[in-house]
């Protein structure tokens, strides 16, 4: 079996693993309780939370352990929120292709703390202009929250020029990197916030971190004992922690080479899918994208035929986001693209692991592409 379906999740590493046992065994204590047992679980989730603190370029009270990416999200937008309503700023602006977890978000905030919110527009390539950012701010904004790279199409916003935008008007910034970390530098990009899951980097699932700048009012979501300094009360997953920082500063430490590996090998798929078969068109920006994402459509198929005839075939992708399985309508991401309905539900998404496939790979798995295509357009 061909596993290409890293954005959904990836296994974990091996060193992860290893790393994450004594915590799992003998060093078993609730970092709350006040006794050696505890008090060695306490030092590694410290030690953990400083690490990603270092990855991702913030402080080390900065980082808030969570549940996951989805958790992450939503304590970002709704505590984030939250707290600026006190101070009469109700106005949220995100945009019409983010994850479920932001977008459920502000809809929450809206229905039933009367926040106001903005869902800024994209283009063709699921781009979010900066200049649209700023014609969007208003005196009474509390938050920005945007995906750092879309997680169905892969195309990487232009964080930096979007924060020098809220910079200006001291608007805070949450970047949702669950899709980029790993793959992009989370330094230097100007935000106040950023979310990231293991399960995407070679830790287990089941644990994520929201990092928020200190100065930032954040409401908690989680009430209780407490915990996280009283942002997220709930005992701490001290092994999860563990292999998080791990995961983060591995891949970080490959980044660069493996993305340019995976890059070129993604971009060779890429090309012979859109050679072999004439009815394929990619999704998201050409250039500006995630290296390991390749999502295209098939006009006159459908995309679970296709995926059902590639999994018969020996490779496994999905038709976009894993937290929106079973549903059948079409991709609310490639609808606010532009693309019509039907064309929307033919779309395929294949996502690459770190691991580089051999040099005759993207020319295989566009043939198999090809004859999957063909035996259901047929």
């Amino acid at each position: 079996m061909l596993y290409l379906d890293h954005a959904a999740t990836s296994p974990v590493r091996p060193e992860v693993f290893a790393a994450m046992h004594p915590y799992l065994t003998g060093v078993f204590g609730n970092p709350s309780s006040h006794h050696t047992a505890g008090e060695a679980a306490a030092s590694a989730l410290e030690d953990a939370r400083a690490r990603v603190a270092q990855v991702l370029g913030m402080r080390t009270g900065d980082v808030i352990f969570t549940a996951g990416g989805t958790e992450a999200n939503n304590l970002a937008v709704k505590g984030i929120v939250l707290a600026a309503l006190a101070q009469g700023r109700r106005h949220l602006i995100t945009s019409m292709i983010e994850h479920e977890s932001i977008i459920e978000s502000a809809e929450y905030l809206r229905r039933f703390h009367e926040a106001e919110v903005t869902l800024l527009p994209v283009d063709s390539n699921g781009a979010v202009s900066a200049d649209a950012v700023a014609a969007a701010l208003r005196p009474d904004t509390a938050l920005v929250s945007l995906g750092h790279a879309n997680n169905e199409i892969g195309t990487v916003q232009d964080a930096a020029g979007i924060a020098a935008v809220t910079t200006k008007t001291g608007v805070p910034l949450h970047l949702d990197a669950v899709q980029s970390a790993g793959w992009l530098s989370l330094q230097g990009l100007g935000a106040d916030a950023v979310s990231i899951a293991g399960h995407k980097l070679g830790a287990p699932k089941g644990i994520g971190a929201l990092a928020v700048r200190g100065r930032i009012p954040l409401e908690p979501l989680l009430h209780g004992g407490g915990q996280e300094r009283g942002r997220r009360s709930g005992t701490e997953n001290v092994a999860g922690a563990v292999g998080l920082a791990l995961a983060l500063e591995s891949v970080e430490a490959e980044r660069m080479a493996v993305s340019e590996q995976v890059g070129a090998r993604t971009a060779q798929f890429i090309a012979r899918v859109l050679a072999l078969v004439p009815q394929a068109r990619l999704s998201g920006d050409a250039l500006r994208r995630l290296p390991a994402t390749a999502s295209f459509t098939f006009a006159g198929t459908s995309g679970e035929a296709v995926l059902l005839e590639l999994e018969r075939r020996g490779v496994v992708s999905s038709s976009g986001s894993a937290c929106a399985a079973g549903s059948d309508e079409p991709s609310h991401v490639l609808i606010a693209c532009g693309m019509p309905p039907e064309l929307a539900q033919t779309s395929v998404r294949f996502t690459f692991g770190r691991t580089p496939l051999p040099d005759d790979a993207p020319e295989q798995l566009a043939v198999l592409v090809s004859a999957a295509v063909n035996a259901v357009g047929g």
